[in-house]
């Protein structure tokens, strides 16, 4: 009788589930996993046949489950301190701080990321007088990972290919000016108000004037940032506090977007309702855009190319350049520079960071 009372009862929850995941409203996107979710198919005769439409509602049922964020939470308990598994497809987290394995390295993944930059070199600045450098930034894998016992790449090889895959960029070690604690303890980034040690190595190898912490305000965002990191471990964590920071010479410099043909500001305010947060700085994801510094020292320029770790370290680098130039390769095209760029003399430094370097299928 037990038995029975114990299957009806069990019967009961997961029907009234199903009827709830069906009958409910879809949900368009996972705030916490920051990705759209399926929604159910339209039963059509043809993805009967094809067998399309049982996959795409498959897909469907798992994201639009009711309570779904919920069960991932109670699945990574789970994992993490009933089954006491170091790690949840690849995320772990030690004293509040989550990170990825990065491992293993992919030279393959490397080389390509060094084919698209010499390809910009022989395209741009191959007989220029351009200086030309080159900095790592490592990822939090790289501080955290031997102490904790996870896996993690070889970065001192990778380090060894970047710098024998392009002999004509001058190398920048940034890796003894960071620490663990200068990355969000539930994302990827780097957090801007601890960039001070790092922007002043890049600078010092540019030959300008470095900046100093007491040129800036810190100003903390109200909202609470939680990182990829927290959606992607599904635990109970407390969020980042983002920064900005500020100054004087920061608000005097526009910021011009070659995909909306826009001028905006270096902190881009309408990002704070964003469902990412770092997005603030320089307006997130661009393929192409240019501070303007009407106080700069000198009418030196820049040329940044970068990914997302560039978004918020730039800021700190702009006081004596009358132009930063960011170029992200990921959204537009080395041949299509030209359009838009004359490369005659500029500082060039080319800023990426391990992650983007070990899954560079992205870059163009």
């Amino acid at each position: 009788m037990k038995k029975r009372i114990g299957l009806i009862a069990v019967a009961a929850v997961w029907a009234a589930l199903a009827v709830w995941a069906w009958l409910r409203p879809a949900q368009d996107l996972s705030l916490s996993e920051r990705r759209p979710l399926a929604r159910k198919p339209t039963l059509r005769w043809e993805t009967l046949l094809d067998g399309s439409f049982m996959a795409d509602f498959e897909d469907a049922s798992l994201d639009q489950f009711p309570l779904r964020d919920s069960f991932r939470r109670v699945k990574s308990l789970v994992h993490f301190y009933a089954l006491n598994q170091s790690d949840k497809d690849g995320i772990y987290v030690s004293d509040g701080v989550a990170a990825a394995q990065e491992y293993p390295l992919s030279e393959t993944s490397v080389n390509h990321a060094l084919d698209r930059f010499n390809r910009v070199y022989e395209q741009y600045l191959r007989g220029t007088d351009s200086r030309i450098f080159c900095a790592v930034v490592p990822d939090k894998g790289y501080y955290l990972a031997e102490e904790t016992g996870h896996l993690s790449m070889d970065y001192g090889h990778l380090f060894s290919l970047v710098a024998e895959g392009i002999p004509w960029a001058e190398q920048i070690d940034l890796t003894d000016t960071l620490s663990a604690e200068d990355y969000y303890r539930t994302d990827t980034h780097w957090r801007q108000e601890r960039l001070i040690p790092a922007a002043q190595r890049l600078c010092g190898a540019l030959g300008v004037t470095p900046p100093k912490q007491e040129d800036y305000t810190v100003t903390p965002l109200e909202r609470p940032f939680y990182g990829v990191y927290y959606g992607q471990a599904a635990l109970p964590m407390s969020p980042d506090t983002l920064c900005l920071m500020e100054s004087g010479l920061l608000d005097a410099c526009t910021v011009y977007d070659y995909e909306t043909g826009k001028t905006g500001a270096v902190y881009d305010e309408s990002k704070e309702s964003s469902k990412d947060l770092y997005d603030v700085y320089l307006s997130g994801a661009r393929s192409l855009l240019t501070i303007e510094n009407p106080n700069a020292a000198t009418d030196r320029e820049l040329i940044l190319f970068r990914d997302s770790f560039g978004s918020s370290i730039a800021p700190l680098l702009v006081s004596d350049y009358a132009k930063v130039t960011l170029v992200d390769l990921r959204y537009i095209q080395s041949d299509y520079l030209g359009q838009f760029l004359t490369f005659s003399g500029q500082d060039v430094l080319f800023l990426c960071s391990t992650l983007v370097l070990n899954s560079s299928a992205a870059i163009k």
